[in-house]
């Protein structure tokens, strides 16, 4: 059966944990004085949204766009200590990130991130020798505690037999080294999900035209729905900037004579289809600082990342041809040309890294969190790491415990208290959910092929079998969206429900990998945009 035929049953299924409708979530806004107003749904904005309702605020969180829908979901997807930042001699941020990393690979959202070895090529001529890299991979997985194995150095045959398409013209050795990947949109997904179980009020596409003043101070915004056109507002206590790229744009909104915080660094990557199988990624040095990374995940190949001062409007970033020639030419360094080529292109993107106002060249700029207060009593944080987004969300919720006069502390749990490693929903050992989809399908009924059960496994956990449950109740739903891609309708179905998902891309590109494999054919973002519709 064609899964681009027409399905009847394609309407909403309504399930008991819903999320609720748009109007009773802007009434909800509406009608209540929150604690912390959150203005920014990337993964910092989420981040304290979700340790800040832990914490017993009443908290709101909303986005012009979608959730991680900018920068956040535009990263290398790596969770990883940072092995360049030892360059630097930022040996505490690369312990710190390490420490970070295990937490959510193991603790947080083992069902979400994945173990990842990298080689890193040396060859005649290149940055570095191996000896200096060798030491490197040996010191960095030290900051790891060994957790991970230890760095060494193989031989380029034992490399080349990982990563067939690995050059090894004048390669004189690899060094090894352990991290690990996640797709990113996914994670930040879960994080709201969690923010909202936690008791936040959350709302993408919902654009701040304003902020509200009392005496001088902000305590609230008023609001668009980018969706149906509704204006309304909220009222809260404390406003949070975490608007990333855009974070100058609401300072100034609270005062316009604010002068700009920070710069903007522009990171584009490729998605390839890959020739052969990977069993590990490359980090190829290109200079003393900067490394192109060359990385399996979700079943193709992902190259990037550009490194440029960016001083354009956020909203009109793209990918130009000057951007793809880059990262195709730095990734010939250790790549063979038949996996370059512009065919195999299925997507690309870009997003702006956030960092500290000053001079200098970008790639040697540090990745700090900044967290500063306005003329207002606002708050704006801005900086950071993907792979920090926990402790970025504490050291905020500390922030806002110390302001003067504490005006929250008294009614927040002390980060102390709050469990160390809370996990995101669906945790479960994404083998054994594989395991069970492939079997039984996780509910009576039919089984699911392995492809798919994987990919439900490891970017829902135990929430697949949610997703099953629906395919099982309507044969429609548990039909491919594309024969090319392991993703079924029911996760459309899903999204839609569950997930806040508004918009054809809101699925496509971020609840699902269609976007990215190059499989969003009219027909299927026409059949996607239909299902929309119907939610009840």
């Amino acid at each position: 059966m064609s899964t681009l035929q027409s399905v009847p049953s394609f309407g909403a299924h309504p399930t008991a944990g819903s999320n609720p409708g748009r109007a009773e979530i802007r009434d909800r806004l509406s009608n209540a004085t929150y604690d912390l107003l959150v203005i920014g749904g990337g993964i910092l904005g989420i981040s304290t949204a979700w340790h800040a309702a832990q914490s017993g605020l009443r908290v709101a969180l909303v986005d012009a766009g979608d959730f991680a829908g900018a920068t956040s979901s535009a990263s290398s997807k790596l969770l990883h200590g940072g092995l360049r930042y030892l360059q630097t001699g930022a040996v505490k941020l690369v312990a710190e990130n390490h420490f970070e990393r295990r937490a959510v690979s193991r603790d947080v959202a083992p069902h979400l991130a994945s173990p990842l070895t990298f080689y890193l090529p040396v060859y005649k001529g290149g940055p570095h020798g191996a000896t200096k890299l060798g030491a490197g991979v040996f010191a960095y997985s030290a900051l790891s505690a060994f957790r991970d194995g230890v760095g060494h150095v193989i031989s380029p045959e034992k490399a080349a037999r990982d990563v067939p398409e690995l050059r090894t013209d004048n390669l004189k050795a690899v060094a090894v080294y352990g991290d690990g990947q996640m797709n990113d949109s996914r994670m930040a997904l879960m994080t709201v999900r969690a923010a909202a179980e936690a008791g936040a009020t959350v709302l993408n596409h919902a654009e701040v035209t304003g902020l509200r003043f009392t005496e001088g101070r902000v305590t609230g915004a008023e609001l668009k729905d980018r969706v149906d056109g509704t204006e309304f507002g909220l009222d809260a206590r404390l406003v949070l900037n975490a608007t990333g790229p855009w974070v100058d744009h609401l300072r100034k909104m609270e005062d316009p004579n604010a002068a700009p915080s920070i710069r903007l660094s522009k990171g584009a990557h490729l998605v390839l289809k890959r020739t052969s199988p990977w069993k590990a990624a490359l980090a190829t040095p290109i200079d003393k600082y900067r490394i192109t990374f060359a990385l399996p995940w979700e079943d193709m190949l992902l190259l990037g990342t550009t490194d440029e001062e960016y001083e354009g409007d956020p909203a009109d970033l793209t990918v130009n041809d000057k951007d793809i020639s880059q990262i195709l030419d730095e990734a010939a360094f250790s790549i063979r040309d038949q996996q370059l080529s512009r065919d195999l292109i299925t997507y690309s993107f870009a997003g702006l890294r956030v960092l500290p106002g000053g001079p200098g060249d970008t790639a040697k700029a540090k990745r700090e969190t900044v967290v500063t207060e306005g003329k207002g009593g606002m708050l704006s944080i801005a900086g950071g790491k993907w792979t920090t987004f926990r402790h970025i969300g504490r050291t905020v919720m500390n922030k806002l415990a110390q302001l003067p006069g504490r005006p929250l502390a008294d009614d927040m749990e002390p980060m102390s208290q709050l469990p160390k490693h809370a996990p995101l929903p669906g945790l479960a050992n994404p083998h054994a959910v594989a395991h069970r989809l492939v079997m039984d399908g996780g509910t009576p009924g039919p089984r699911m092929s392995a492809d798919t059960a994987r990919h439900l496994a490891t970017h829902y956990g135990s929430l697949s079998f949610d997703i099953a449950r629906l395919a099982n109740e309507d044969a429609a739903l548990a039909e491919r969206i594309h024969p090319d891609a392991p993703e079924i309708w029911a996760q459309v179905a899903y999204a839609r429900d569950h997930e806040w998902a508004e918009t054809v891309d809101d699925v496509l590109r971020r609840r699902t990998t269609l976007t990215i494999r190059g499989l969003d054919t009219e027909d299927v973002r026409a059949k996607v945009k239909d299902m929309l519709e119907k939610k009840n």
